[in-house]
């Protein structure tokens, strides 16, 4: 991985760990529905003017359909499930849920498949359940009321991108970028119908139309083009390596930005839980800069 690479890859991370910041700050006052739909809709958006400048055709009648369920569990169903959870969790455990997707991954490929798990796995996923339960077990707002449904709500939106992630494995074989502009518009189209039933808590400020800007245009529409450009470069596994490093920018922007207090169980907790997705992903630091010197030489 060269230092363009690394720098896309922490620049990614930071992003996608700072859209968790945004969701908490917003989704109080927007609440989840009105907040996702226009994320997913700014993002298409977006990712239009995109599709135009690089010439990239949608193809919608070929592939609508495709493009549908990848909205619905790549896109309209995560995006919500974290956005009613974030009315009760602190960004920085959002985070840390939103890294047990490769354990569901396992999970669901399993069944899926039919492919047994292999020992390897198998510590993993109870390493991520050790880590999700000390996090949330000692975690009081778990206690509080609707704390067990939004932990719930976040572990269902890590599952629903696990099961987006099985499902384009054996899909038909549409690019990358397509994949991320048809299914946003998909998503925006999936959650119109329920925006008239949904209502505000507030008249949006300023500052939470910028926040809600920033965080379909930026961490959304960019993030793809970034995570894209780092699957062509580097690969899909080596780029998969994001998923370890958001809990990080996740913890330390719920610190300073929204002053969420960073514990002892949440720390080792984190540790666990990421220990757990790399085992479950065969991910291996040694092995993977192995190749990149090999690939090099």
């Amino acid at each position: 991985m060269n230092l363009a690479s690394f720098v896309r890859l922490l620049t990614l991370a930071a992003i996608w760990g700072g859209a968790f910041i945004f969701i908490r700050i917003s989704a109080p006052v927007l609440g989840p529905v009105i907040l996702i739909e226009n994320r997913v809709a700014l993002a298409a958006v977006f990712l239009m003017i995109a599709a135009l400048l690089l010439r990239k055709p949608l193809n919608v009648k070929q592939h609508w359909r495709h493009y549908l369920i990848l909205g619905v569990f790549n896109g309209a169903a995560p995006f919500l499930l974290f956005g009613f959870a974030a009315l009760t969790l602190p960004a920085s455990t959002l985070t840390i849920l939103n890294a047990t997707s490769p354990i569901w991954g396992a999970i669901i490929g399993a069944v899926w498949y039919r492919h047994p798990l292999n020992g390897r796995t198998i510590l993993g996923l109870g390493l991520g359940v050790a880590g999700v339960g000390l996090i949330v077990g000692f975690d009081h707002l778990a206690a509080q009321h609707h704390g067990g449904i939004a932990i719930a709500a976040a572990l269902l939106a890590a599952c629903s991108y696990s099961i987006a992630t099985n499902y384009a494995k054996s899909a038909k074989s549409v690019d990358s970028f397509s994949n991320a502009h048809g299914s946003m518009w998909a998503a925006s189209l999936v959650l119109a119908p329920a925006v008239p039933f949904a209502s505000v808590s507030a008249v949006p400020s300023l500052g939470i139309v910028l926040t809600v800007l920033v965080l379909g245009v930026v961490c959304t529409g960019i993030a793809f083009l970034l995570y894209f450009r780092l699957v062509k470069d580097i690969g899909g596994a080596s780029a998969l390596t994001v998923t370890f490093l958001i809990p990080v920018f996740g913890i330390l922007f719920g610190s300073v930005f929204l002053g969420e207090v960073i514990t002892r169980h949440m720390i080792i907790g984190s540790i666990i839980v990421v220990a757990g997705t790399a085992l479950v992903t065969g991910f291996n630091p040694a092995t993977l800069l192995q190749r990149r010197v090999a690939s090099n030489a």
